[in-house]
């Protein structure tokens, strides 16, 4: 069968393509970003970079396919989430109609007795949208997806390893039926295999009943840790995104819409699907037994990639998601002269801005045990894979495109520095530099807030410097040539 998958670089998506392909399918994974799903290294896989909101890109994702997987959504782009969803759904499903696609599958959210918020009402919406234009679309409804990535399942992790006592609102009170991933991949896959589901809308769910509070529970004595929580009624699923956005590491664009959806239970009506498709279903603690076994057996990707173990130093306590920043640079000046420079940071050079923190942060670092600016680097100018650098491990060299660094600094959790350089023209270029901090527990939170107005003075004022440096140099030997 000739499948494709939009959002295949998402949380369910990169991980139902190679599911795919082990069922012997012909996939082709689609993203905003190709070069993302080049970073996932799948052999076998077609790629291509297709976006819902630019429907000249989607005609071409969709030839010759016979089932579509849309798992699309815009929770995380801000408050027109709503609006990007029905507009990316129509596109999609026009676009698919065109083409001549047999049937889309689509991967919703459980919808509660009462009024749903904005983020389930967007998922029923997207539905509805998809289903309009005639086309056969099976819906699964999911509620918490329990898995490495998955935002409900990082908060819980997060609250465990962050707060061994926790005054929590409401809605630790409310229940849901969590779903291990590897089960909901199953039903995802079967479904376009068994021709009853055409058409038809179904809840999954694992085989538990269970309120949040017992969701952390269970994780504490999965992790060999303790949980004790004490609910706070004053504290509305509002306040606490407020409250979640300081204690995990999982974005607030995420938290907010998500916290906002736990005012029901939201049990899973799922004796349709089971009938249909009857696998075995694996309890909660078996499903974060699993999570974490998946973390520690997965290779170490071509690229820095968010939550990916081997980047937290092989430690599940350490936070998936990252506290940090990406900054872009237009810099005036051709890329290649901006690699260079890029590629010399550290060591004697220095890294171009506020040299005298760095230096600092070196000495405190050698008090404490660690290695501090000791090493320095290899050569001046020449960098590879696997370079000490400083405090540094290089652990990715793109000549002349990215640079990545992880940290082997003593710090209370994981560090990595990111640069990658775009050209735009000859002669100019943009530089992304993206500093990441993995928290481990409450120290790693305290780290990072106590040392937030120094990180963002000095990995804003860095790219900056890099960009002047590089124009200076630019114009000089334009003044020279001249």
């Amino acid at each position: 069968m000739n499948i494709l998958v939009i959002g295949a670089s998402g949380y369910v998506g990169s991980h139902l393509v190679p599911a795919l392909m082990h069922r012997g399918h012909r996939v082709r994974a689609a993203a905003r970003s190709a070069a993302t799903l080049a970073a996932r290294d799948w052999v076998g896989v077609e790629c291509c970079e297709a976006d819902v909101l630019k429907p000249d890109t989607l005609g071409s994702a969709l030839a010759g396919i016979g089932v579509a997987y849309y798992l699309v959504h815009s929770m995380g782009s801000g408050k027109d989430f709503q609006e990007r969803d029905r507009i990316g759904a129509h596109n999609f499903a026009e676009a698919a109609r065109k083409a001549g696609v047999g049937r889309i599958v689509y991967l919703g959210g459980i919808q509660p007795p009462g009024d749903p918020s904005a983020h389930l009402e967007s998922r029923r919406e997207t539905g509805e949208v998809l289903r309009a234009t005639g086309l056969p679309v099976t819906e699964l409804r999911a509620g918490i997806v329990v898995g490495p990535g998955s935002a409900a399942f990082e908060v819980i992790r997060d609250l465990v390893n962050h707060l061994p006592v926790m005054t929590t609102p409401r809605w630790v009170r409310s229940r849901s039926q969590p779903i291990a991933l590897g089960d909901l991949i199953e039903y995802l896959c079967a479904v376009a295999e068994v021709s009853e589901t055409a058409g038809q809308t179904f809840d999954v769910g694992g085989p538990e009943l269970l309120s949040y509070a017992e969701l952390l529970r269970q994780f504490a004595e999965v992790t060999g840790k303790r949980s004790y929580v004490i609910s706070l009624p004053v504290l509305t699923p509002r306040l606490s995104s407020y409250w979640l956005d300081l204690v995990t590491s999982v974005p607030a664009s995420v938290v907010r819409p998500l916290i906002d959806g736990l005012r029901h239970d939201l049990p899973a009506d799922d004796a349709a699907i089971r009938r249909l498709v009857p696998i075995r279903l694996h309890t909660y603690r078996e499903a974060v037994t699993a999570a974490l076994l998946e973390e520690r057996a997965a290779r170490m990707p071509i690229r820095w990639t968010e939550g990916a173990l081997a980047f937290r130093g092989y430690n599940p306590d350490v936070s998936f998601y990252s506290k940090g920043a990406q900054v872009r640079t237009t810099v005036n000046a051709p890329s290649e002269g901006v690699w260079e420079l890029v590629a010399s940071i550290g060591g004697q050079r220095g890294y171009y801005y506020a040299d005298v923190l760095w230096r600092l942060r070196g000495l405190l670092d050698r008090c404490v045990g660690g290695v501090g600016m000791r090493r320095g680097r290899r050569h001046p100018r020449d960098i590879r894979s696997g370079d000490a650098l400083d405090f540094w491990r290089v652990v990715e060299v793109e000549p002349g495109k990215r640079l990545t660094l992880v940290a082997e600094m003593k710090v209370p959790g994981a560090a990595a520095l990111e640069f990658e350089v775009i050209a735009d023209t000859p002669t100019t270029c943009t530089l992304i530099t993206a500093a990441r901090f993995h928290p481990a527990g409450l120290p790693g939170l305290l780290y990072w807030y106590l040392l937030l107005p120094i990180h963002d003075r000095i990995f804003s004022g860095m790219p900056r410097a890099i960009a002047d440096r590089a124009e200076r140099a630019t114009r000089a030997a334009a003044a020279s040539d001249a």
